[in-house]
């Protein structure tokens, strides 16, 4: 009588298992809006390859940005960027066996225009941010990560090296908004021409000391090679053309206030690549003026600061409230064309009931020019004898941008996020005699 209750609860047993795996079969099936790709589970082989130690990862992002209102030029026109990913993740340990060690390669490719470069911004001068922060680094494919991570002392210290960027682990941000002053490592949009964002790689080495469970340290070297942005370089492993070091550390704390989630960044990055004054020469006096070169400095630095807080739940649910994020980034003013930036963002995830994975997010940035860069244009601006911002010489009088995004995301699927936005520009690209701006843009983020 044992054997038989025993042998009809395992037959109950198989039977809700079967049922289970019918219906995540069913949710993994391609286009399935339960199903975390939009291609689906490949009839349950792509769970099993992750099981396996291979994860294989391809999304795409694509932007429309259109110029309702001002700007440079207000003829209305809508420009479209996007961006393909390709790449896999590596668990080594389920692979061949490597303790605690994972690797990843991705490539990207990016194809498109941007509205900032000559209908929001003066041709000139540009934007000092982007309304498609997609756009940029070139239309061609790139190789964007491939790196070996490992952990030691019980996952106290970790080691990560290879080729990537500094944004991956440094002054890390989310993207959740389209304008390129909400979206990524700031630190990399302002220091110019050292800290290169995705999908620029770098040769590179990072090592991360767990102080305790809300507490770490890291520092990191990133080999400095201007040639690694130029057209057809986008698979250079090569140290050819190599200018100098970023060397960034950072102190990351992730505390929980009322057991909601927060981290908060502070770091510090210093280049050991020679870097051009943007005011003097080697005599003190002004470059523009004098036309001597301009002094050459053997380095230059920023630090920033990062703060993201969840501040409440809705109804008890951790996964949707009210979030906050605070970025201020700090440059050096001997050196960098853009001497400080500052933003805050809002957004609440699962504002209703009926659209509990949506969000909704409102952001204000501020991108001041340094003052001698300001200074130099005024001075070569009178050295060409030119006054009038019509004239075709005239070089734009650059000070303070400031950038507004207020957004909606359409979770349409577990694959698919739409979010609709409408960007308010002001001084584009910190240039007085532009008009402000209303940019209306679409952001899709799809996984395939």
């Amino acid at each position: 009588m044992k054997m038989k209750n025993k042998a009809r609860l395992i037959c109950q047993v198989s039977a809700a298992a079967a049922l289970v795996l019918a219906g995540n079969a069913m949710a993994a099936e391609a286009f399935s809006s339960d199903s975390k790709w939009m291609t689906g589970d490949w009839g349950g082989e792509r769970t099993k390859l992750i099981e396996q130690g291979i994860d294989i990862k391809m999304d795409y992002v694509g932007e429309v940005g259109g110029n309702l209102h001002g700007g440079f030029n207000d003829d209305k026109t809508a420009r479209y960027a996007d961006q393909f990913g390709l790449g896999a993740a590596l668990d080594l340990e389920k692979l061949f066996g490597w303790d605690n060690t994972q690797a990843k390669i991705q490539l990207t490719n990016r194809n498109g225009e941007n509205i900032s470069n000559d209908r929001i911004g003066d041709p000139r001068a540009g934007t000092l941010s982007s309304s498609q922060e997609v756009y940029g680094r070139g239309h061609m494919v790139r190789l964007t990560q491939l790196w070996i991570q490992h952990q030691f002392f019980d996952n106290k210290l970790d080691v990560k090296a290879g080729y990537f960027g500094e944004g991956e682990d440094f002054n890390t941000f989310p993207c959740e908004f389209q304008n390129l002053a909400f979206c990524g490592s700031q630190v990399g949009n302002w220091a110019t021409n050292i800290w290169y964002n995705w999908p620029v790689m770098q040769a590179a080495i990072r090592v991360k000391y767990n102080i305790n469970d809300e507490l770490y340290a890291q520092i990191g070297a990133y080999n400095q090679n201007t040639s690694q942005l130029e057209h057809g370089n986008g698979f250079k492993l090569s140290g050819s053309g190599t200018n100098g070091t970023v060397l960034p550390v950072e102190l990351v704390w992730s505390p929980k206030v009322n057991s909601l989630p927060g981290e908060y960044r502070v770091g510090y990055y210093k280049s050991t690549a020679p870097a051009d004054d943007v005011l003097e020469d080697d005599n003190g006096q002004n470059a523009a003026t004098s036309g001597n070169p301009y002094r050459v400095h053997d380095s230059k630095h920023g630090y920033w600061f990062v703060a993201q807080q969840q501040l409440t739940s809705h109804n008890g649910d951790a996964s949707r409230g009210l979030n906050i994020a605070a970025n201020a980034t700090f440059h050096d003013k001997d050196t960098n064309f853009i001497d400080n930036y500052q933003s805050l963002m809002f957004v609440y995830k699962g504002p209703f009931d009926a659209r509990p994975k949506d969000d909704v997010g409102i952001g204000f940035a501020r991108i001041h020019v340094n003052d001698d860069v300001k200074k130099n244009a005024e001075l070569t601006n009178a050295a060409n004898g030119v006054s009038e911002y019509e004239n075709p010489l005239f070089s734009p009088i650059r000070e303070t941008e400031y950038n507004y995004e207020i957004n909606y995301g359409f979770h349409v699927t577990n694959w698919l996020t739409v979010r609709p936005n409408l960007q308010y520009v002001t001084h584009p690209g910190g240039v007085d005699e532009v008009d402000n701006a209303l940019v209306a843009g679409l952001k899709i983020q799809s996984v395939f």
